[in-house]
């Protein structure tokens, strides 16, 4: 009962939280004047600069996350006047600039009233969210409404925050209780005393292992290293992209529960090898060893590891020639091939790495150093591969990239004579919720269906965005009868999820159409894709919102 209260009055909140901001505004940008009047009519000094790239710099990052994108517009070039005033003694404003500047100051109150009917950053509400893990993120921020706003829009995804205005709240609060991930607009700059206390934060952090995102209104470099020396897992520039931000936290939790990372041993020391392997598996890395070389693309192809680590000198083949030989495969042109050998001759290194290697490490090793080099390079390539396959609004596979699965998939089960399905999904009336509520609208539409495929889904079923709002998802094990009921709830879910544009909430629906491989023996997945996306449109003809077996089609002849 408190968490369908706590879910009826977010809308109440969110209106409320905007109009509270927008009331403030005019006082602030009244303070702001005061203070640019006080630069024209007296000797600049460095306290009002002070005080005026504080105020603006609060106004840049706060306004456009409320939906004020103009004015934030407007205060960020005056916020990087003064902080250049500020930091190049050189730069020091005489009389015509700080006129002009304070021109520009008069213009903001003319700004928000033109807008003041701007829309607020977009979000949705799950009626009924159903995670299997309910994840905990603690903002801080000394931006109270800002905090508020960013909450909302973030528990509207689905997880559970916490809101911190100070550091020592959260030192006081982590002595007990342990968040997922901390997102924080703590600001880092010279003079602010915020980076002394969350840098003595940090190492309790670091020992309990928590993901930091970092926010800002400030792009600088140096705000930037700041972030990264406190160990950053995202940088956003305030007003926020909030699907952006959500996305990266989805990255962030996906990997804590990624599967293992997976290396093949390619030495003629046995013992050595069975050392290697042992080390790996301590350290959670999957790991096995190639008994024959001659099986080298036998044992990729099956046991499909993530880089391949490879003695140079070997018996009957050297690492370079087997090197060589996976290069010729296009499936196996980029895995990542690490040399590990005591040879310590530059020039042979150099040669070696010529010949397909991507990386040399040299014998004596510590398991430490090992294992460091080892998950760091495989990271980096799961990342690059992420970048190249995947959706960058949604985090989901390509279009190719999800074709491709279906193949593999259907291919695979019908090797293992076990069932496969696959659902295609389409948003219904799409083009009106652009036309009517804007682009931005639209990207957390389509953000909201991918949100609820990953929660609802198992963590092996394979999700791709094949279109603009058009999905594509993979259930291995799954019959015809399964894969509908499971559609049916996602059916269901997402036509509960309420969607707000200024003062209208709004719902929409999505049809789906599903094929199962059992139902079309002799079926590829290209084939069974094709009759999945006949069931969709023959589930938008019969009215939309609605799930079609392919099964039950009429035959075409």
């Amino acid at each position: 009962m408190k968490k369908a209260e706590q879910t009826s009055n977010i809308r109440e909140k969110l209106a409320q939280l905007k109009a509270d901001y927008v009331s403030r505004l005019p006082s602030d940008l009244s303070e702001i004047e005061s203070l640019a009047k006080q630069l024209v009519n007296g000797n600049p000094q460095e306290k009002l600069f002070l005080q005026l790239h504080a105020k603006l710099h609060k106004i840049t990052g706060s306004a456009g996350t409320f939906g004020l994108n103009q004015l934030s517009e407007k205060t960020r070039p005056l916020e990087q006047k003064i902080k250049t005033w500020l930091n190049e003694p050189l730069e020091k404003p005489n009389g015509k600039k700080l006129n002009e500047f304070c021109s520009q100051v008069l213009e903001l109150k003319n700004t928000l009233n033109e807008i003041k009917q701007q829309k607020t950053i977009l979000t949705y509400t799950q009626t009924n969210p159903s995670l299997e893990k309910s994840y905990n993120i603690w903002i801080i921020d000394n931006d109270d409404l800002l905090a508020e706003e960013l909450s909302h829009q973030i528990e509207s995804f689905g997880y559970q925050t916490k809101i911190f205005d100070d550091l020592k709240n959260v030192n006081t609060a982590i002595k007990t209780a342990s968040p997922d991930l901390i997102i924080t607009g703590i600001i880092f700059e010279k003079n602010n005393k915020s980076i002394i206390d969350i840098t003595q934060l940090i190492p309790k952090l670091k020992n309990i292992d928590i993901p930091l995102i970092f926010m800002s209104a400030s792009d600088d470099f140096n705000t930037r290293i700041n972030a990264a020396r406190l160990g950053a897992e995202g940088f956003f520039i305030k007003p926020l992209d909030v699907p952006s931000l959500v996305n990266r936290i989805v990255q962030i939790f996906e990997r804590k529960i990624s599967p293992a990372q997976k290396v093949l041993i390619v030495d003629d020391d046995q013992h050595l090898a069975e050392h290697y392997k042992l080390v790996f598996l301590a350290a959670g890395i999957n790991a096995e060893i190639l008994e024959n070389s001659r099986d080298i693309i036998h044992k990729v192809s099956t046991f499909r590891p993530e880089l391949i680590l490879m003695d140079l000198y070997m018996p009957d083949y050297t690492g370079p020639d087997l090197a060589g030989v996976l290069r010729q495969y296009d499936n196996w042109a980029s895995l990542p091939i690490v040399f590990l050998s005591s040879e310590t001759d530059l020039d042979k290194q150099i040669s070696a790495m010529k010949h397909g290697a991507d990386d040399f490490l040299t014998k004596p090793i510590s398991n430490a150093q090992l294992v460091a080099a080892i998950k760091g390079r495989i990271e980096r390539s799961r990342q690059l591969e992420a970048q190249i396959t995947r959706d960058s609004l949604t985090g989901l596979l390509k279009h190719s990239s999800i074709k491709d699965a279906a193949e593999s998939e259907v291919n695979r089960a019908s090797r293992n004579k076990t069932p496969v399905s696959i659902a295609m999904l389409d948003l219904d009336h799409f083009k009106n919720v652009n036309d009517k509520y804007g682009h931005a609208t639209g990207d957390v539409v389509i953000c909201a269906v991918a949100m609820l495929l990953r929660q609802r889904l198992r963590q092996y079923d394979i999700i791709g965005r094949y279109g603009g709002e058009e999905y594509v998802v993979v259930l291995p094990g799954c019959d015809a009868m399964l894969t509908i009921k499971i559609m049916e709830d996602i059916r269901k879910y997402f036509s509960e999820i309420k969607f707000r544009h200024e003062n209208e909430i709004f719902s929409c629906s999505i049809s789906i159409g599903v094929a199962a491989n059992n139902d079309f023996p002799g079926y590829n997945g290209s084939e069974i894709l094709i009759v999945a996306d006949n069931a969709l449109y023959a589930a938008k003809e019969a009215g939309r919102n609605r799930v079609v077996n392919a099964k039950k089609l009429p035959s075409k002849g």
